[in-house]
């Protein structure tokens, strides 16, 4: 894959879009003054090719451009459109895509309509790279997740930033962002053909043995530290059970299968059970029956206190009647023979204001006197059989009140003993429950002999497993692979006489590292401890025309594009406003950097394209046929950039 065309839309839709067109299979350069947009293109191509946060300055760019669209072609002859919007919240994730052949060119910009996602176009653009579905699956107990190989790692080898082209710390595109590194050192070795989705399928299910057989000899040593456990702990739970009732004759030393049999009995035994009883009804009709019987009991102790109230009102009535009629005869007034005038006193002769009763009257109150008295102790017996028949009943309720209280006391002790029962079962229930996870946690023998196996089946086929990886030998490949990229490194190292170079047996790229490593008598020089920002950006750009004539001659799934922003910083002053003003530069060595672009592009034979931006402008007639774009002051002094001057009016 190659980029054809960039193209930038006006927010209105109206005003013509800025194109700028690439030159497939060839040195592509963009040259021109500082801030006229030449970095932002690397940003806008990454962007385009699915990136989530292109990180546009917020400058005219995001200030005008409503679409951006990448144009790119592939080996088979296709063509397709990548288009974002600009970024704005969730619009980040649109996106709108077009396939075709040669005549498939930058959309108008009434047909930007978003028509898919990043994930559709990544994974669209994976496919057409050749990428294989490729799951990449970390090492087991990495602590990173697993992720599809796709445009997005691939991308990451295809570009260099000015501010990356010069760092001595990393050598790869957003190396230093967080989880990056590792993510390239997962994916180089896929990209570089020394492991594919087979060698990492085998390096997943190794870890998934190995997992398993860690499992595996887990639950062996857990089983033989619970067996252990049980020797210790067992006879102590059979003590117990045997002091509750679930297991009697018990051996006084019993042994390890004594101990267990023992244990399975006593979680074989069935709790006491009693008979179901609703104590609750029972009692609530005693309590009631018992509630009655007091109150009967009370009728008839005031019926009985009527009765002596009674027969104590009788005797004083009688009591007094006798005194009455003993005093009369003590006067013997009623004889039939003494007669007196009633008018006079009887004692002193004299006459009475009111004359006494006659004899006659006081004989006929003396017998009617005489005729209740014998009523009233004819009535005596009466009231004592009355009274004896009150305590009789009364007899019976209070018997009937006692074996009340009985049957109450009886279920106040059934209650007690069946809580006692329910407290027993508890216990029993308890040590029950000990018993069942002492022996669910203790393999029998034959569950050990199970575990054996179990962990030698693991390790037979972790074995395996090795063995394939072991051949496989992705490491090794990898470095081999490095090894054949080092040999284009060294020489064109030592073509750009670069510190170091001229010394070192080896210049390569170290996947641990991922940086440029040089090998000497002396040993090991890595990047970050050679000077000068010449020879950083110069080590780059070694590094990366190796690796992308490694990948193109053995036709990897990589994008067949390198783009390089400012590669000639190091020989100019800070930010200068135009570099081909400068007199005193080196600018022989930046004639050789460019000569060795130009000549790695022709030795690829169109399968590599180099876009460059950057400040120089070399008068050679190579350096002008790659030329695509100088954004430098026309003759009339019309300024030429990213954004056309009529987009800012």
């Amino acid at each position: 894959m190659q980029l054809l065309a960039l193209a930038l839309y006006h927010r209105d839709g109206r005003k013509t879009p800025r194109v700028l067109r690439f030159r497939p299979g060839a040195l592509n350069i963009l040259t021109g003054e500082s801030e006229t947009g030449k970095s932002e293109v690397l940003t806008i191509v990454d962007y385009c090719l699915g990136r989530r946060t292109p990180h546009l300055p917020d400058d005219l760019i995001d200030q005008t451009v409503g679409w951006y669209a990448l144009l790119v072609g592939f080996a088979d002859r296709s063509r397709m459109v990548l288009a974002r919007p600009r970024p704005t919240g969730a619009s980040s994730l649109h996106a709108f895509t077009r396939t075709g052949y040669a005549s498939l060119d930058i959309p108008q910009a009434h047909e930007l309509v978003p028509n898919s996602n990043v994930a559709a176009l990544r994974s669209e653009l994976s496919a057409r790279l050749g990428i294989e579905d490729f799951h990449f699956q970390p090492p087991t107990r990495a602590g990173r997740k697993p992720f599809d190989v796709s445009i997005a790692q691939a991308a990451l080898l295809c570009f260099q930033n000015q501010n990356e082209i010069a760092d001595q710390t990393a050598l790869f595109h957003r190396q230093t962002e967080s989880g990056m590194a590792q993510t390239l050192k997962d994916t180089l070795p896929y990209f570089l053909g020394a492991a594919g989705p087979e060698q990492a399928l085998r390096r997943h299910r190794l870890g998934e043995a190995q997992r398993a057989q860690r499992a595996a000899q887990r639950k062996l040593d857990d089983a033989l530290r619970q067996q252990q456990a049980m020797d210790a702990n067992g006879l102590a739970l059979v003590r117990l059970a045997e002091s509750e009732g679930l297991i009697t004759e018990v051996p006084a030393a019993p042994d390890t299968t004594q101990v267990l049999d023992l244990l399975h009995q006593a979680l074989a035994a069935a709790p006491q059970t009693a008979a179901p009883l609703d104590l609750r009804d029972r009692r609530q009709e005693l309590n009631e029956e018992r509630r009655l019987l007091r109150e009967q009991l009370q009728e008839f102790d005031d019926a009985l206190a009527a009765v002596d109230r009674w027969q104590q009102q009788g005797r004083a009535f009688t009591g007094e009647l006798h005194l009455q009629l003993d005093r009369l005869k003590t006067l013997d007034l009623l004889g039939p023979e003494r007669r007196h005038d009633t008018d006079v006193c009887p004692l002193c002769t004299q006459t009475l204001e009111h004359p006494d009763p006659s004899a006659h009257d006081i004989a006929e109150l003396t017998e009617h006197l005489a005729r209740e008295l014998t009523q009233a102790q004819t009535l005596q017996p009466v009231r004592q059989e009355h009274r004896h028949a009150l305590q009789t009943e009364r007899g019976r309720v209070t018997e009937r009140l006692r074996l009340n209280g009985a049957q109450l006391r009886e279920l106040l002790a059934s209650d007690e003993r069946l809580r006692n029962l329910q407290e027993h079962n508890l216990r029993v229930a308890h040590i029950q429950g000990r018993i069942a996870e002492a022996l669910t946690r203790t393999g029998t023998d034959s569950d050990l002999t199970r575990l054996r196996n179990d962990l030698a089946l693991a390790q037979e086929n972790t074995a395996t497993l090795e063995q394939l990886v072991d051949e496989d030998d992705v490491t090794a490949e990898t470095e081999r692979r490095l090894a054949d990229i080092a040999v284009g490194m060294t020489a064109w190292a030592k073509r750009l006489n670069l510190g170091g170079a001229a010394d070192a047996t080896e210049v390569g790229i170290s996947l641990k590292l991922l940086n440029v490593v040089l090998r000497r008598p002396a040993g090991r020089l890595p990047l970050t401890r050679i000077g000068s920002a010449k020879n950083h950006i110069g080590y780059h750009l070694v590094a990366h025309l190796a690796l992308h004539t490694y990948l193109r001659r053995n036709n990897r799934p990589v994008p067949g594009f390198l783009m390089l922003d400012q590669p000639t910083q190091a020989f100019f002053p800070e930010k200068p406003r135009d570099a081909a003003t400068i007199q005193d530069a080196d600018w022989t060595t930046v004639t050789a950097y460019f000569q060795l672009l130009n000549d790695v592009v022709e030795l690829n034979r169109g399968a590599l394209q180099i876009i460059v931006c950057d400040h120089a402008n070399l008068a050679e007639g190579w350096f002008q046929d790659a030329v695509i774009g100088n954004w430098r002051p026309d003759s009339d002094g019309n300024r030429n950039a990213l954004i056309p001057p009529n987009w800012l009016e």
